[in-house]
């Protein structure tokens, strides 16, 4: 297998509900989550020499430990565990490649595309498109591992990002059902270049305790219309978005460009923010939009994409 590339997307979460905090300190969740046409990129080497780097715009924006090296080395893990070899003829080599940290994975190079921090999943979509990438890499041994289960210990966002498609996710996010009918949608995604952090914001909600037994979540639907996605976010937005704000009151400033661009339909926070996102009914109008929004504030984020 040659080199593999695999597009990290950024994570749009079109409404956002916290059903409360669950006994275990958590929050319970549902989504309604779509996967925009721009994002980060992983680049996997099967034969290539041990490496793994992040490259472009936002590589030094990233603090603390990447969760793609997270990924590998859970990966890694998996592979001793099960007593399987990668990359090698003889289990006592093996060991001692699993041994030596991504050696027996070859180069990865991370290109950081999209703002940290920033509400997009970006983390959680570039180790997800590390667990693809690995995968087609190296099909013979990602066969003998729990792909999803990896992802889902990675992180809530995880396992909706490895799908990497217009989805519901709820309770910590764990749970994913790709929806079966999804329409194109044209959008502007502008983040202030403010960081702010989930946990932060997740604090600040003082969400309502839930007892021992976790509600089951509304029937997901699907959506075969943008009108019938329309209805939908006109009547359900992001439960984060007011606590956010107050965290971020830059977050106002945004929201207020995004309202004031002509076509602007339902303009919103994603996940935990600080990107929101304005909804467009075509391409050019997006387009118009964005333009509009980064001359004004060349210093933030500004981009025109399409949601799947």
């Amino acid at each position: 297998m040659g080199v593999v590339r695999e597009r990290a997307s950024a994570k749009v979460n079109l409404t956002l509900a916290v059903r409360g905090r669950r006994p275990d300190g958590y929050h319970e969740l549902m989504s309604l989550v779509a996967f925009a046409d721009l994002g980060d990129e992983l680049v996997l080497d099967p034969k290539g020499p041990a490496a793994f780097r992040v490259v472009g715009p936002f590589a030094r924006a990233i603090e603390g430990e990447n969760l793609v090296a997270r990924a590998c080395g859970m990966v890694e893990e998996a592979l001793k565990e099960s007593s399987r070899k990668l990359s090698c003829d003889k289990a006592h080599d093996c060991d001692e490649a699993l041994d030596n940290g991504c050696e027996a994975l070859g180069g990865i190079t991370l290109e950081k595309q999209l703002p940290v921090a920033a509400g997009l999943g970006g983390g959680s979509s570039d180790a997800a498109a590390f667990l693809r990438a690995f995968a087609r890499g190296h099909p013979r041994e990602a066969s003998k591992l729990d792909l999803p289960a990896i992802a889902a210990r990675l992180g809530a966002d995880v396992p909706v990002c490895l799908v990497g498609r217009a989805a519901w996710m709820w309770g910590l996010g764990e749970r994913v059902m790709p929806l079966a009918g999804f329409p194109t949608i044209d959008c502007v995604l502008v983040n202030p270049r403010v960081p702010l952090a989930t946990s932060k914001v997740f604090a600040a909600l003082g969400a309502r305790p839930l007892g021992s037994e976790i509600p089951e979540p509304p029937k997901p639907h699907a959506f075969l219309s943008p009108p019938a996605l329309f209805d939908h976010l006109g009547r359900h937005g992001n439960d984060l978005e007011a606590v956010a704000m107050a965290l971020a009151p830059i977050i106002g400033d945004v929201l207020e460009m995004l309202r004031g661009a002509p076509g602007c339909r339902y303009p919103r926070l994603s996940g935990s923010g600080p990107t929101c996102v304005g909804f467009f009914d075509d391409a050019e109008a997006a387009r118009r939009a964005a333009r509009r929004i980064a001359e004004r504030r060349p210093a933030w984020w500004v981009r025109a994409c399409r949601l799947r």
